[in-house]
């Protein structure tokens, strides 16, 4: 009996953990569940109001989209700029960190504190847009690339997890005639996995998102990323209360409500990212908790 008056509140409180927990969990997934629905519904059916189900479905909103002019040359720029963006700025941040992590290096701590300082300070919109100019960056691809190439962030991160790393290892590879270089590709990149799918993931979906650069300094629509077509569409939206017939091509006969258009908006910039992330998830979290141990 006494066995079982202990079980018992251990059970209560289990029911309680998973039952918070579960709406917690459906707070948290129910309004990206309610856009996509929302964007996979008929637009006149989803106006009168959606709960669980979409009502009347359709890809009418999906069909608009994808018919815009130059959207699939715009997502390749897109995929293109994530992919190449993120595989640089991860090394150059890794091979930097892995540099002012070495005591032995001239000014180290004063070129770490250069770094971190650009966290705090900047020179602001303009000093950036003349000097992106100045290198004749506008209008060139290498524009959504070399500026983001090394991030003070994502330094700070691999370097904390860099000097956790245990020196024997390295010592070890300099017995074996490692130099710096061979040393940090073959023992400290492979060892900062971790860290390095946390920088990853952050840089990704900067890259995704980023569309400003593209919109200051950049005006050859081969050069146009999705996320500002799509912006630009947006606005179209917001701005006229005419079907999207009417604003686009006139391809299609149905009409398409400003909200709808939104909806779908969403799930095709997020749709990626959240593909991507579960498989980074476990590396992200230790990496992210491993990396802010001290600073």
């Amino acid at each position: 009996m006494t066995g079982k008056r202990r079980i018992k509140p251990i059970k209560l409180f289990d029911f309680a953990n998973y039952t918070l927990l579960s709406v917690f969990a459906f707070i948290t997934l129910y309004p990206f569940y309610y856009v996509i629905i929302y964007s996979i519904s008929d637009p006149s059916e989803a106006s009168k109001g959606l709960l669980f189900l979409p009502r009347g479905i359709t890809a009418s909103n999906y069909i608009q989209i994808m018919n815009l002019d130059g959207i699939f040359s715009a997502f390749f720029v897109s995929v293109a700029r994530t992919v190449l963006g993120t595989i640089l700025t991860v090394f150059s941040c890794s091979l930097f960190a892995y540099i002012v992590a070495k005591k032995e290096l001239c000014f180290r701590s004063l070129i770490y504190r250069f770094t971190v300082i650009t966290l705090y300070f900047n020179a602001g919109l303009i000093p950036w847009y003349l000097l992106m100019k100045r290198l004749h960056l506008n209008n060139n691809f290498l524009l959504y690339i070399i500026p983001s190439i090394i991030n003070a962030y994502f330094v700070i991160l691999i370097k904390t997890y860099i000097e956790q790393i245990p020196p024997s290892l390295e010592e070890s590879a300099r017995i074996d005639g490692a130099g710096y270089f061979r040393t940090f590709i073959s023992i400290i990149f492979p060892m900062s996995l971790p860290i390095i799918a946390t920088i990853t993931v952050f840089s990704s979906v900067g890259q995704w998102n980023a569309w400003t650069d593209n919109f200051f300094l950049v005006s050859d629509q081969r050069l146009q990323t999705l996320q500002l077509k799509l912006y630009n569409y947006l606005r179209q939206v917001d701005f006229s209360s005419l079907s999207m017939t009417e604003i686009s091509s006139g391809a299609l006969a149905k009409r398409s409500s400003p909200e709808s258009i939104k909806a779908t908006l969403t799930v095709i910039v997020t749709l990626p990212i959240m593909m991507v992330y579960p498989y980074m998830q476990k590396y992200f979290i230790k990496g992210l908790f491993l990396g802010a141990i001290k600073g």
